[in-house]
């Protein structure tokens, strides 16, 4: 059975979306979310049976998925994402694949494409991409001239962010609270802010998110 999770804004979409995955006795719809900091929750409360394959929209309010997946690849790697948007402008494409997407098809294709879709990822380790995604990843590739990818936009404050670099500098937290001449109480607040807002339960994991993610 392939566990699959929907998460889309509209729930209308959802709705639609695991009805027609019900064709296939194969799949398993196991929980739908309606952005990307409700994926994060729910993949939490779902820590004993996570998706395979998550399908995952792009502009959606709160978190969007470009951000829920650079997040949640990192912290559950064991799942795969496939972006199912109406989005086919060359950033959102190049941001999506840098964040850790395997796929992107387009909301327009067939039920038997998105059927197929998830069974080339699961069974194969595909890539599925509608045939314009396809066409715009490989000019990307081409193209020498474009641009690194951007950091992730987080809501980090400044003192987060300096905080979590002296994280990733290996200090503990009385030596950031010397080096940012605040008491280490506040460090811990703070530390404690940044794995809420980055969906993280530790150190090592909010460590491996700034490193990933180059964003010092």
């Amino acid at each position: 059975m392939i566990k699959v999770a929907i998460v889309d804004d509209k729930q209308a979409n959802r709705i639609s979306l695991a009805d027609k995955l019900t064709f296939d006795p194969e799949i398993k719809v196991i929980f739908e979310a309606s952005h990307g900091k409700d994926f994060l929750v729910k993949m939490k409360e779902h820590n004993n049976e996570i998706p395979d394959i998550v399908l995952m929209d792009i502009d959606m309010p709160l978190m969007d998925g470009i951000e829920a997946v650079s997040i949640a690849s990192e912290v559950y790697p064991e799942s795969k994402f496939l972006m199912f948007t109406v989005f086919d402008d060359d950033t959102k494409v190049f941001e999506a694949i840098k964040s850790g997407a395997i796929g992107y098809l387009l909301k327009d294709e067939k039920v038997d494409v998105v059927i197929d879709a998830i069974h080339q990822i699961y069974t194969y380790g595909g890539s599925p991409m509608s045939p314009s995604i396809a066409r715009k990843a490989l000019k990307l590739l081409m193209n020498t001239d474009s641009p690194s990818p951007s950091k992730l936009i987080t809501n980090l404050s400044d003192r987060e962010m300096d905080i979590l670099q002296a994280l990733v500098d290996g200090l503990d937290h009385r030596e950031v609270a010397e080096k940012l001449f605040i008491s280490p109480h506040t460090v811990r607040t703070h530390i404690s802010n940044i794995y809420q807002k980055l969906h993280v339960n530790n150190r090592a994991q909010a460590v491996k998110i700034a490193i990933k993610k180059r964003w010092f």
